[in-house]
């Protein structure tokens, strides 16, 4: 029976591209977006820097590979209406908790113009449908989903950008105590 396997080129290339990558993310959560350069990312991934340029076209595209983000909500429909804050802010703990790629873009998301609007676009395709799902009135889903946005990303800033000591401190079962009733309100609490 013959293997089945990719040319040694495509290994390779792929190889390439994945320590390109790893490179990127790591230098932009580091150095954010402004200071992070080609040169520096090429460095770091032990290739010249046109190879960066090959892959990626330039610094806005290898950004925007480097940064795609899958936050693989929960379907919250599912959940009785009660557990929603909780299980949400669980989930986005684990998040930010594995994932270096979220603290890349939310420190690049405060002071670039592309960042923000990676975060925006993040917001639009996958939070706010999973808000659709649970709010009570389907007119003010962004609204309540920018709420909850407000509590879960204000958490991720304190703690694991800006480390305010309290923050970092706080175990997880009281950071779940504490936002998991908030942003239950912002998405299923009667309108004010």
């Amino acid at each position: 029976m013959a293997e089945s396997t990719s040319p040694p080129q495509a290994k390779r290339s792929d190889a390439t591209r994945n320590a390109i990558l790893a490179a990127a993310r790591e230098r932009f959560a580091a150095d954010g977006y402004e200071r992070a350069t080609i040169r520096a990312i090429a460095k770091d991934a032990a290739i010249d820097p046109s190879m960066v340029m090959r892959y990626f076209g330039n610094k806005e595209g290898l950004f925007a590979a480097a940064v795609a983000v899958d936050l693989k909500l929960p379907d919250l429909g599912s959940l009785p209406r009660q557990e929603v804050g909780r299980v949400l802010v669980n989930h986005f703990l684990d998040m930010w908790e594995e994932n270096e790629v979220l603290t890349a873009l939310l420190r690049v998301g405060v002071t670039n113009q592309d960042g923000a609007r990676r975060m925006q676009g993040i917001f639009r395709e996958q939070l706010l449908p999973v808000a659709r799902q649970v709010c009570p009135d389907p007119e003010q889903a962004p609204t309540r989903a920018a709420l909850a946005a407000t509590q879960l990303l204000g958490l991720a800033l304190t703690r694991y950008v800006l480390r305010f000591p309290p923050a970092v401190a706080l175990a997880r079962e009281e950071a779940v105590a504490w936002l998991g009733p908030t942003v239950q309100r912002y998405f299923t609490a009667p309108s004010p």
